[in-house]
């Protein structure tokens, strides 16, 4: 009997591999839950947004997009981790989720083992931002104020983003002192910039377009080693920074241990969604360069620039909050 059951235990594995390798195979069956690290209306939301009818056209089920914003994504990247591998639920994020190990207090998991990078979708450059009024409409100027008056507030989609770095890193380069303000998304602090109760930001082309082009706001320059997008703004690194350069990306990462054939219907699924016209034309338009990477490719910039991270968060001295 002993043997018996010995043989029965070594073989109930085996005996599984045929309805895993068929529930793989039918993958999706029903709809794919994807959730956003931030607020609606903001720069990731606006991304999956445009992604998700041609996602669900390759793999015909519906997406679920869900926004849980705060704590830099952290909040979204717990619901994630914690959820089953089998494809059904997934994370959207940004260059913040490189950041959020290094600034965000209380981590539940660990962020390095707890997910698998699956395709990136854009990248993007942020830039800095002022309410209008502001005594400030070059980076020089803003800094020369922030000399007279420490402690001018910037706000950013949230701690451990890329405004977040990328203001403490202009602070530890220039020698001044700025206030920083997280909100839950980029489009909660463009609306208090528009009020007047911010003095600066820093975030997407997204979630700043509109208030500069109808004169609520005046961007000052981009954060991107490069210019880019339409706005025509100079770089920070041009404007007396060489070598400042923070791009943000957005990309779709599951959870360690979901099965390969699954990840690579997710990320042929958003090469569908890429390879539609007028969803990169939409997507250039809120200031996003299109550029399908798959898992490895995906996975080896994320082992680089968190290194990067490493390093500036290094530099800056900057503490978790």
């Amino acid at each position: 009997m002993p043997d018996r059951r010995r043989l029965l235990a070594a073989a109930l594995p085996l005996l599984a591999l045929p309805r895993l390798a068929r529930s793989q195979a039918t993958w999706p069956d029903r709809p794919v839950r994807v959730i956003v690290a931030f607020a609606p209306g903001g720069q990731s939301d606006t991304v999956i947004r445009l992604m998700a009818p041609r996602m669900q056209e390759s793999l015909g089920q519906s997406l679920v997009v869900e926004n849980r914003p705060g704590g830099g994504g952290s909040l979204a990247g717990a619901l994630v981790a914690q959820a089953p591998a089998d494809g059904y639920t997934l994370l959207f994020d940004s260059f913040g989720f490189l950041i959020v190990p290094f600034l965000v207090k209380g981590m539940t998991y660990d962020h390095e083992k707890a997910f698998v990078p699956v395709a990136q979708a854009v990248s993007a450059p942020y830039l800095l931002v002022v309410k209008r009024g502001f005594p400030a409409k070059t980076l020089a100027e803003f800094i020369a104020q922030a000399k007279k008056n420490p402690g001018i507030s910037y706000g950013t989609p949230g701690t451990g983003t890329v405004g977040h770095l990328a203001g403490a890193l202009l602070a530890s380069r220039a020698g001044i002192q700025l206030e920083h303000i997280p909100y839950r998304g980029g489009a909660d602090s463009a609306r208090d910039l528009a009020a007047g109760t911010l003095d600066a930001a820093i975030g997407t082309i997204n979630s700043f377009r509109p208030l500069i082009e109808d004169g609520r706001a005046v961007g000052i320059a981009l954060t991107s080693g490069e210019r880019r997008g339409s706005l025509n703004l100079p770089t920070i690194a041009e404007s007396g920074f060489p070598g400042y350069d923070l791009t943000s990306w957005n990309g779709f990462f599951a959870p360690a241990g979901t099965p390969a054939p699954v990840l690579a219907r997710v990320e042929a699924a958003a090469r569908h969604a890429l390879a539609d016209a007028a969803v990169r034309q939409r997507l250039a338009v809120a200031g996003n360069d299109p550029a399908v990477e798959g898992s490895e490719a995906f996975a080896a910039r994320i082992r680089r620039e968190r290194e990067v991270v490493r390093q500036i968060v290094q530099e800056t001295g900057i503490k978790p909050e």
